[in-house]
């Protein structure tokens, strides 16, 4: 079943998402409080797996600009994690996630990029992606670093994450990748939980 957060009776959890996403765009509007916002990416994670919510990797295509995150932290007495308050991301510090597909045969196959530019400083990092269209699971894995200064390349070249073997990242199994399952996916904006538990929302670019 596939469902666009922001279709008729939309619910309360949906239009503090798209207020957020609106705001920060700046197209008018006040940003919700950050308190606000994680209780509507929880209500939207719960409605998505009860509802068993489907999107394709084709809707995940394009640009996306980091709108909010929350930390986590380890509460050594309850033995689990537990979220941070969560910030939205100041707009001097631009950070850009994008995904692109690479085959027409295989639409679960594609690139992840990465990248946070500060003032003339732009730091990029690219690398295979795998997508699970069944859990909205997408897995990746970071291969290639790029430094700007300005308009200038000071550096290009080949890291390596340590989480698979190079050139066998298409055969690991999830568990031994770092990924993001996507609970919300719209034309405008996008929430995932990455594997550290956190929250976050990209908003298109």
């Amino acid at each position: 079943m596939s469902a666009d957060v922001t279709s008729t009776a939309t619910p309360d959890f949906a239009i503090a998402l798209s207020q957020a996403a609106a705001a920060y765009r700046g197209d008018g509007g006040k940003l919700p409080t950050p308190a606000l916002l994680v209780d509507a990416l929880l209500a939207a994670e719960k409605a998505a797996k009860q509802q068993r919510l489907a999107y394709n990797f084709e809707s995940l295509v394009g640009k996306w600009r980091l709108c909010f995150a929350t930390g986590t932290r380890k509460v050594r007495q309850r033995g689990g994690i537990v979220l941070g308050k969560g910030v939205y991301l100041p707009k001097f510090a631009a950070a850009q996630i994008s995904f692109s597909a690479t085959s027409e045969q295989d639409l679960g196959r594609g690139e992840i990029g990465n990248q946070v530019q500060v003032g003339p400083v732009l730091l990029k990092l690219t690398g295979p992606a795998k997508y699970l269209d069944k859990k909205n699971l997408l897995a990746f894995d970071f291969t290639q670093m790029q430094i700007n200064l300005f308009s200038l390349t000071v550096y290009k070249g080949q890291i390596r994450s340590g989480k698979v073997p190079s050139g066998d990242f298409y055969n690991q199994p999830i568990a031994k990748l770092p990924f993001f399952a996507f609970f919300v996916i719209t034309k405008d904006f996008i929430a995932a939980r990455g594997r550290g538990s956190g929250l976050a929302l990209w908003i298109r670019e």
